[in-house]
Protein backbone atom coordinates (compact mmCIF):
# COMPACT_ATOMS: atom_id res chain seq x y z
CA UNK A 1 0.00 0.00 0.00
CA UNK A 2 1.24 3.34 -1.08
CA UNK A 3 2.29 5.59 2.41
CA UNK A 4 0.44 8.62 2.19
CA UNK A 5 2.55 11.98 2.15
CA UNK A 6 0.00 14.23 2.93
CA UNK A 7 -1.56 13.36 6.12
CA UNK A 8 -3.77 16.73 7.05
CA UNK A 9 -5.62 19.23 5.26
CA UNK A 10 -3.51 21.48 7.87
CA UNK A 11 -0.50 20.60 5.71
CA UNK A 12 -0.88 23.97 3.57
CA UNK A 13 0.24 27.31 4.04
CA UNK A 14 -1.77 29.76 6.21
CA UNK A 15 -2.63 32.00 3.40
CA UNK A 16 -4.46 29.50 1.54
CA UNK A 17 -6.99 29.11 4.22
CA UNK A 18 -7.37 33.18 5.15
CA UNK A 19 -8.44 33.35 1.46
CA UNK A 20 -10.66 29.92 1.58
CA UNK A 21 -12.47 31.97 4.52
CA UNK A 22 -12.87 35.24 2.37
CA UNK A 23 -13.74 32.97 -0.54
CA UNK A 24 -16.55 30.91 1.65
CA UNK A 25 -17.61 34.71 2.64
CA UNK A 26 -17.70 36.71 -0.65
CA UNK A 27 -17.83 34.62 -3.90
CA UNK A 28 -19.31 30.95 -2.63
CA UNK A 29 -21.01 30.09 -6.01
CA UNK A 30 -17.99 31.31 -8.14
CA UNK A 31 -16.59 28.52 -10.41
CA UNK A 32 -12.47 28.61 -11.12
CA UNK A 33 -9.87 26.76 -13.42
CA UNK A 34 -6.05 26.79 -11.87
CA UNK A 35 -3.23 25.29 -14.10
CA UNK A 36 0.28 23.78 -12.85
CA UNK A 37 2.96 25.28 -14.74
CA UNK A 38 6.56 24.18 -14.59
CA UNK A 39 9.29 27.25 -15.25
CA UNK A 40 11.71 24.91 -15.09
CA UNK A 41 10.78 23.55 -17.94
CA UNK A 42 14.21 21.82 -18.81
CA UNK A 43 12.89 19.20 -15.98
CA UNK A 44 10.98 16.17 -16.43
CA UNK A 45 9.60 13.56 -14.59
CA UNK A 46 9.68 9.43 -15.64
CA UNK A 47 6.81 6.98 -15.21
CA UNK A 48 7.16 5.37 -11.73
CA UNK A 49 7.65 9.55 -10.56
CA UNK A 50 4.15 9.86 -12.31
CA UNK A 51 2.16 6.55 -11.14
CA UNK A 52 3.20 7.47 -7.34
CA UNK A 53 2.17 11.42 -7.76
CA UNK A 54 -1.54 10.23 -9.15
CA UNK A 55 -1.59 7.77 -6.59
CA UNK A 56 -0.98 10.41 -4.01
CA UNK A 57 -3.40 13.01 -5.57
CA UNK A 58 -6.34 10.39 -5.25
CA UNK A 59 -5.68 10.12 -1.18
CA UNK A 60 -6.12 13.69 -0.64
CA UNK A 61 -9.41 12.59 -0.76
CA UNK A 62 -9.26 11.30 1.45
CA UNK A 63 -8.67 14.20 4.30
CA UNK A 64 -11.29 15.77 6.65
CA UNK A 65 -10.49 18.76 9.11
CA UNK A 66 -10.22 16.79 12.54
CA UNK A 67 -12.89 18.55 15.78
CA UNK A 68 -8.90 19.05 16.92
CA UNK A 69 -7.80 20.71 14.56
CA UNK A 70 -10.71 22.97 13.76
CA UNK A 71 -10.46 24.03 17.45
CA UNK A 72 -6.66 25.09 16.94
CA UNK A 73 -7.73 27.48 14.00
CA UNK A 74 -10.15 28.79 16.18
CA UNK A 75 -7.76 29.27 19.09
CA UNK A 76 -5.00 30.59 16.40
CA UNK A 77 -6.66 32.22 13.98
CA UNK A 78 -9.41 34.31 16.05
CA UNK A 79 -10.31 36.79 12.72
CA UNK A 80 -11.85 33.54 10.86
CA UNK A 81 -15.66 33.92 10.42
CA UNK A 82 -17.73 31.17 12.57
CA UNK A 83 -19.24 30.52 9.67
CA UNK A 84 -16.14 29.58 8.09
CA UNK A 85 -15.01 27.06 10.75
CA UNK A 86 -18.49 25.56 10.49
CA UNK A 87 -17.99 24.72 6.88
CA UNK A 88 -14.59 23.26 7.39
CA UNK A 89 -16.18 20.45 9.81
CA UNK A 90 -17.25 19.20 6.57
CA UNK A 91 -15.30 19.93 3.72
CA UNK A 92 -13.60 17.23 1.99
CA UNK A 93 -11.99 17.14 -1.55
CA UNK A 94 -12.52 15.06 -4.40
CA UNK A 95 -9.46 14.30 -6.86
CA UNK A 96 -11.19 12.42 -9.32
CA UNK A 97 -13.64 14.82 -10.42
CA UNK A 98 -11.87 17.72 -9.66
CA UNK A 99 -8.13 17.16 -10.41
CA UNK A 100 -7.16 16.43 -14.69
CA UNK A 101 -3.98 15.03 -14.24
CA UNK A 102 -2.04 13.93 -17.55
CA UNK A 103 1.61 12.96 -18.41
CA UNK A 104 2.47 13.83 -21.81
CA UNK A 105 5.73 11.54 -22.70
CA UNK A 106 8.94 13.96 -24.43
CA UNK A 107 8.52 13.34 -28.62
CA UNK A 108 11.89 10.48 -28.91
CA UNK A 109 12.43 9.94 -24.87
CA UNK A 110 11.86 5.87 -23.63
CA UNK A 111 10.78 7.51 -19.80
CA UNK A 112 10.50 11.29 -20.08
CA UNK A 113 7.22 13.17 -19.01
CA UNK A 114 5.75 16.63 -18.33
CA UNK A 115 2.99 17.02 -16.01
CA UNK A 116 -0.67 18.51 -17.11
CA UNK A 117 -2.42 19.50 -14.53
CA UNK A 118 -6.11 21.36 -13.83
CA UNK A 119 -8.18 21.76 -11.04
CA UNK A 120 -11.69 22.71 -11.77
CA UNK A 121 -14.74 22.99 -9.54
CA UNK A 122 -16.26 25.51 -7.56
CA UNK A 123 -13.61 27.93 -5.91
CA UNK A 124 -14.75 27.20 -2.44
CA UNK A 125 -14.36 23.36 -3.14
CA UNK A 126 -10.80 23.39 -4.74
CA UNK A 127 -8.72 26.62 -3.54
CA UNK A 128 -6.90 23.83 -0.90
CA UNK A 129 -4.99 21.81 -3.58
CA UNK A 130 -2.12 24.32 -4.90
CA UNK A 131 -0.08 23.42 -1.87
CA UNK A 132 -0.29 20.02 -1.54
CA UNK A 133 -0.43 19.16 -5.04
CA UNK A 134 2.87 21.38 -5.35
CA UNK A 135 4.47 19.69 -2.51
CA UNK A 136 3.54 16.46 -4.21
CA UNK A 137 5.02 17.27 -7.47
CA UNK A 138 8.46 18.22 -6.00
CA UNK A 139 8.80 15.09 -3.58
CA UNK A 140 7.88 12.84 -6.62
CA UNK A 141 10.60 14.56 -8.69
CA UNK A 142 13.05 14.35 -6.01
CA UNK A 143 11.30 10.75 -5.06
CA UNK A 144 12.24 9.12 -8.56
CA UNK A 145 14.45 11.07 -10.79
CA UNK A 146 16.71 13.31 -9.24
CA UNK A 147 17.51 10.73 -6.27
CA UNK A 148 21.76 11.91 -6.09
CA UNK A 149 21.21 13.47 -2.46
CA UNK A 150 20.65 12.70 0.76
CA UNK A 151 18.90 14.13 4.52
CA UNK A 152 22.45 14.03 5.89
CA UNK A 153 23.37 17.47 7.46
CA UNK A 154 19.91 18.75 6.39
CA UNK A 155 19.47 19.65 10.43
CA UNK A 156 21.99 21.29 11.19
CA UNK A 157 22.13 23.32 7.58
CA UNK A 158 18.92 25.09 8.90
CA UNK A 159 20.15 25.47 12.63
CA UNK A 160 22.99 27.49 10.85
CA UNK A 161 21.18 29.37 8.68
CA UNK A 162 18.54 30.72 11.26
CA UNK A 163 21.85 31.19 14.15
CA UNK A 164 23.04 33.44 11.51
CA UNK A 165 19.85 35.48 10.77
CA UNK A 166 19.48 35.78 14.82
CA UNK A 167 23.01 37.39 14.72
CA UNK A 168 21.74 39.82 12.39
CA UNK A 169 18.68 40.68 13.93
CA UNK A 170 16.55 39.64 11.06
CA UNK A 171 12.96 38.52 11.84
CA UNK A 172 11.51 36.19 9.58
CA UNK A 173 9.54 32.88 8.78
CA UNK A 174 10.18 29.75 7.37
CA UNK A 175 7.64 29.76 4.09
CA UNK A 176 8.80 26.29 2.62
CA UNK A 177 5.91 24.51 1.46
CA UNK A 178 4.87 24.52 -2.07
CA UNK A 179 8.55 23.40 -3.04
CA UNK A 180 10.28 21.52 -0.33
CA UNK A 181 12.05 18.24 -1.10
CA UNK A 182 9.56 16.22 0.95
CA UNK A 183 7.65 16.48 3.81
CA UNK A 184 10.36 14.98 5.97
CA UNK A 185 12.47 17.69 4.94
CA UNK A 186 10.29 20.06 5.99
CA UNK A 187 10.12 18.72 9.39
CA UNK A 188 13.95 18.82 9.73
CA UNK A 189 13.94 22.45 8.91
CA UNK A 190 11.38 23.05 11.68
CA UNK A 191 13.75 21.14 14.54
CA UNK A 192 16.83 22.71 12.84
CA UNK A 193 15.31 26.25 13.32
CA UNK A 194 13.57 25.33 16.96
CA UNK A 195 17.35 24.22 17.99
CA UNK A 196 18.36 27.13 16.77
CA UNK A 197 16.06 29.51 19.12
CA UNK A 198 17.22 27.14 21.82
CA UNK A 199 20.77 28.29 22.06
CA UNK A 200 19.29 31.66 23.52
CA UNK A 201 15.24 31.50 23.34
CA UNK A 202 15.05 35.04 25.51
CA UNK A 203 16.17 36.20 22.65
CA UNK A 204 15.58 34.50 19.42
CA UNK A 205 12.30 33.37 20.58
CA UNK A 206 11.54 37.06 19.06
CA UNK A 207 13.61 36.91 15.50
CA UNK A 208 11.49 33.60 14.71
CA UNK A 209 8.21 35.04 13.89
CA UNK A 210 6.97 31.05 12.96
CA UNK A 211 5.86 29.32 9.73
CA UNK A 212 3.47 29.71 7.07
CA UNK A 213 2.45 25.91 7.02
CA UNK A 214 -0.27 25.42 9.55
CA UNK A 215 0.24 21.83 10.60
CA UNK A 216 3.78 22.78 10.91
CA UNK A 217 3.07 25.68 13.10
CA UNK A 218 0.54 23.48 15.11
CA UNK A 219 3.68 21.00 15.90
CA UNK A 220 6.28 22.91 16.76
CA UNK A 221 4.30 25.46 18.77
CA UNK A 222 5.41 28.50 16.54
CA UNK A 223 2.69 30.90 15.04
CA UNK A 224 1.09 30.02 11.79
CA UNK A 225 1.97 33.19 9.34
CA UNK A 226 0.80 34.33 6.19
CA UNK A 227 -2.13 36.58 4.98
CA UNK A 228 -2.90 36.76 0.87
CA UNK A 229 -1.53 35.47 -2.50
CA UNK A 230 -2.21 36.47 -5.95
CA UNK A 231 -4.62 34.34 -6.43
CA UNK A 232 -7.23 37.02 -4.37
CA UNK A 233 -6.77 39.37 -6.14
CA UNK A 234 -6.57 37.52 -9.54
CA UNK A 235 -9.74 36.09 -8.88
CA UNK A 236 -11.59 39.72 -7.86
CA UNK A 237 -10.31 41.15 -11.23
CA UNK A 238 -11.55 38.54 -13.37
CA UNK A 239 -15.09 38.19 -11.34
CA UNK A 240 -15.67 41.74 -11.91
CA UNK A 241 -13.22 42.44 -15.39
CA UNK A 242 -12.44 45.62 -13.76
CA UNK A 243 -8.84 46.19 -13.54
CA UNK A 244 -8.57 49.93 -12.87
CA UNK A 245 -10.00 48.93 -9.63
CA UNK A 246 -9.44 45.41 -8.86
CA UNK A 247 -6.63 45.98 -5.91
CA UNK A 248 -8.99 48.17 -4.11
CA UNK A 249 -12.04 45.95 -4.75
CA UNK A 250 -9.78 43.15 -3.52
CA UNK A 251 -9.02 45.57 -0.27
CA UNK A 252 -12.49 46.05 0.51
CA UNK A 253 -13.48 42.78 0.55
CA UNK A 254 -10.38 41.25 2.79
CA UNK A 255 -11.35 44.33 5.30
CA UNK A 256 -14.82 43.72 5.64
CA UNK A 257 -14.27 39.99 5.87
CA UNK A 258 -11.69 39.67 8.49
CA UNK A 259 -11.86 43.75 10.22
CA UNK A 260 -9.56 46.38 9.71
CA UNK A 261 -7.20 44.88 12.76
CA UNK A 262 -6.60 41.63 10.61
CA UNK A 263 -5.49 42.95 7.00
CA UNK A 264 -2.07 42.08 7.53
CA UNK A 265 0.53 42.32 4.60
CA UNK A 266 -0.81 43.70 1.47
CA UNK A 267 1.14 41.96 -1.80
CA UNK A 268 1.21 44.72 -3.98
CA UNK A 269 2.84 43.29 -7.51
CA UNK A 270 -0.50 41.36 -8.91
CA UNK A 271 -0.93 43.44 -11.69
CA UNK A 272 2.48 45.49 -10.65
CA UNK A 273 3.53 47.57 -8.09
CA UNK A 274 2.95 51.04 -9.45
CA UNK A 275 -0.49 50.05 -9.92
CA UNK A 276 -1.31 49.27 -6.33
CA UNK A 277 0.38 52.18 -4.89
CA UNK A 278 -2.48 54.18 -6.77
CA UNK A 279 -5.14 52.46 -4.26
CA UNK A 280 -2.97 52.31 -1.40
CA UNK A 281 -3.90 55.58 0.66
CA UNK A 282 -5.69 55.91 4.33
CA UNK A 283 -7.79 53.67 5.01
CA UNK A 284 -6.30 51.12 3.90
CA UNK A 285 -2.84 51.84 4.40
CA UNK A 286 -3.48 52.40 7.77
CA UNK A 287 -5.24 48.99 7.93
CA UNK A 288 -2.42 47.01 6.52
CA UNK A 289 0.68 46.33 8.98
CA UNK A 290 2.83 46.65 5.52
CA UNK A 291 3.51 44.90 2.37
CA UNK A 292 5.13 42.04 0.74
CA UNK A 293 7.54 42.06 -1.95
CA UNK A 294 7.34 39.24 -4.33
CA UNK A 295 8.76 40.18 -7.80
CA UNK A 296 10.85 42.53 -9.53
CA UNK A 297 14.13 44.27 -7.89
CA UNK A 298 14.23 44.17 -4.11
CA UNK A 299 15.97 47.32 -3.42
CA UNK A 300 14.41 49.53 -6.02
CA UNK A 301 10.94 48.19 -4.69
CA UNK A 302 12.11 49.38 -1.21
CA UNK A 303 12.87 52.62 -2.37
CA UNK A 304 9.49 53.05 -3.88
CA UNK A 305 7.79 51.98 -0.89
CA UNK A 306 9.45 54.10 1.36
CA UNK A 307 8.55 56.96 -1.08
CA UNK A 308 5.43 55.93 -0.92
CA UNK A 309 4.93 55.61 3.03
CA UNK A 310 7.03 58.83 3.47
CA UNK A 311 6.81 61.03 1.46
CA UNK A 312 3.06 60.42 -0.23
CA UNK A 313 1.18 59.18 2.87
CA UNK A 314 3.40 61.18 5.35
CA UNK A 315 3.66 58.53 7.79
CA UNK A 316 6.63 58.57 10.25
CA UNK A 317 9.80 56.27 9.66
CA UNK A 318 9.90 52.85 11.35
CA UNK A 319 6.23 52.34 11.52
CA UNK A 320 5.33 50.05 8.60
CA UNK A 321 6.83 46.46 7.51
CA UNK A 322 8.09 45.18 4.10
CA UNK A 323 8.40 41.36 4.39
CA UNK A 324 10.69 40.13 1.59
CA UNK A 325 9.45 36.65 0.16
CA UNK A 326 11.27 36.25 -3.19
CA UNK A 327 13.69 33.56 -3.70
CA UNK A 328 15.48 34.22 -0.71
CA UNK A 329 18.83 32.91 0.78
CA UNK A 330 20.03 34.09 4.20
CA UNK A 331 22.61 36.76 2.12
CA UNK A 332 19.85 38.22 0.51
CA UNK A 333 17.84 38.97 3.61
CA UNK A 334 20.97 40.21 5.18
CA UNK A 335 21.36 42.58 2.47
CA UNK A 336 17.49 43.48 2.27
CA UNK A 337 17.22 44.41 5.73
CA UNK A 338 20.46 47.01 5.82
CA UNK A 339 18.32 48.33 2.61
CA UNK A 340 15.20 48.38 4.50
CA UNK A 341 16.78 50.26 7.47
CA UNK A 342 18.52 52.84 5.46
CA UNK A 343 14.71 53.43 4.02
CA UNK A 344 13.01 53.94 7.23
CA UNK A 345 11.45 50.49 6.94
CA UNK A 346 11.12 47.51 9.24
CA UNK A 347 12.08 44.10 7.52
CA UNK A 348 10.48 40.65 8.16
CA UNK A 349 11.14 37.80 5.42
CA UNK A 350 9.66 34.86 3.97
CA UNK A 351 12.59 32.35 3.42
CA UNK A 352 11.05 29.11 1.34
CA UNK A 353 12.80 27.35 -0.91
CA UNK A 354 16.75 27.89 0.40
CA UNK A 355 15.29 26.35 4.17
CA UNK A 356 13.58 23.20 2.44
CA UNK A 357 15.24 22.11 -1.38
CA UNK A 358 18.67 23.46 -0.36
CA UNK A 359 20.31 20.24 -1.64
CA UNK A 360 23.79 19.30 -3.55
CA UNK A 361 24.56 16.06 -5.51
CA UNK A 362 25.51 13.45 -3.35
CA UNK A 363 28.15 12.45 -6.20
CA UNK A 364 29.75 15.70 -6.51
CA UNK A 365 29.09 18.01 -3.29
CA UNK A 366 30.26 21.07 -5.38
CA UNK A 367 26.87 20.26 -8.01
CA UNK A 368 23.37 22.11 -6.41
CA UNK A 369 20.88 19.63 -6.79
CA UNK A 370 18.13 22.27 -8.57
CA UNK A 371 14.99 22.66 -6.81
CA UNK A 372 11.79 22.77 -9.23
CA UNK A 373 10.62 26.24 -9.89
CA UNK A 374 6.27 25.04 -10.08
CA UNK A 375 3.22 27.01 -9.39
CA UNK A 376 -0.37 26.63 -9.65
CA UNK A 377 -1.98 29.45 -10.60
CA UNK A 378 -5.55 30.80 -10.96
CA UNK A 379 -6.64 30.30 -15.57
CA UNK A 380 -10.45 30.87 -15.17
CA UNK A 381 -13.01 32.15 -12.95
CA UNK A 382 -16.65 32.40 -14.16
CA UNK A 383 -15.23 31.62 -17.26
CA UNK A 384 -13.41 34.64 -17.46
CA UNK A 385 -9.41 34.84 -17.98
CA UNK A 386 -7.41 35.14 -14.61
CA UNK A 387 -3.91 36.45 -15.52
CA UNK A 388 -0.90 37.86 -13.02
CA UNK A 389 1.56 40.37 -14.52
CA UNK A 390 4.03 40.83 -11.51
CA UNK A 391 6.73 43.45 -10.97
CA UNK A 392 9.27 41.31 -13.46
CA UNK A 393 8.53 39.82 -16.74
CA UNK A 394 9.08 36.27 -15.88
CA UNK A 395 5.89 35.85 -13.30
CA UNK A 396 3.59 37.26 -15.96
CA UNK A 397 0.72 34.32 -16.06
CA UNK A 398 -2.58 34.03 -18.22
CA UNK A 399 -4.34 34.65 -21.75
CA UNK A 400 -1.54 36.72 -23.63
CA UNK A 401 -4.37 39.16 -24.90
CA UNK A 402 -5.71 39.42 -21.71
CA UNK A 403 -2.33 40.50 -20.34
CA UNK A 404 -1.72 42.81 -23.00
CA UNK A 405 -4.89 44.86 -22.79
CA UNK A 406 -4.38 45.23 -18.77
CA UNK A 407 -1.30 46.05 -19.49
CA UNK A 408 -2.39 48.96 -21.80
CA UNK A 409 -5.02 49.88 -19.48
CA UNK A 410 -3.25 50.28 -16.72
CA UNK A 411 -0.40 51.91 -18.15
CA UNK A 412 2.37 49.04 -17.15
CA UNK A 413 5.73 49.52 -17.55
CA UNK A 414 7.88 46.91 -18.84
CA UNK A 415 10.82 46.05 -16.48
CA UNK A 416 13.51 43.01 -16.00
CA UNK A 417 16.12 42.82 -13.16
CA UNK A 418 19.46 40.62 -13.21
CA UNK A 419 17.09 38.19 -10.86
CA UNK A 420 14.75 37.24 -12.97
CA UNK A 421 15.51 34.08 -14.56
CA UNK A 422 13.14 32.11 -13.58
CA UNK A 423 13.74 28.68 -15.26
CA UNK A 424 17.22 28.40 -12.66
CA UNK A 425 15.76 30.67 -9.95
CA UNK A 426 17.97 28.71 -7.28
CA UNK A 427 20.79 27.60 -9.57
CA UNK A 428 24.33 27.84 -8.00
Amino acid sequence: MTERIINSLLDTDLYKLTMHAAVFANFPDSNVIYRYTNRSAQLHFNSTAVEWLEGQLNLLGELRFSPEEIEYLKREIPYFPQSYLDYLKDFKLDPKSQVDFTAKRIDGSSDKFDLSILVKGKWTDTILYEIPILALVSEAYFKFVDTDWSYDGQLDQAKAKALKLFENGIKFSEFGTRRRRSAKTQDLVMQGLINAVQERPEQYNNYLLGTSNVLFAQKYGVKPIGTVAHEWVMGIAAITDDYINANKNAMDHWVNTFGPKHAGLALTDTFGTDDFLKSFKPPYSDCYVGVRQDSGDPIEYTKKIANHYHNVLKLPKFTKIVCYSDSLDVEKAIQYAHVAHDNGLLATFGIGTNFTNDFHKTSNSSIKSEPLNIVIKLLEVNDHHAIKISDNLGKNMGDPKTVGRVKKELGYVERSWSGDNEAHRWAA
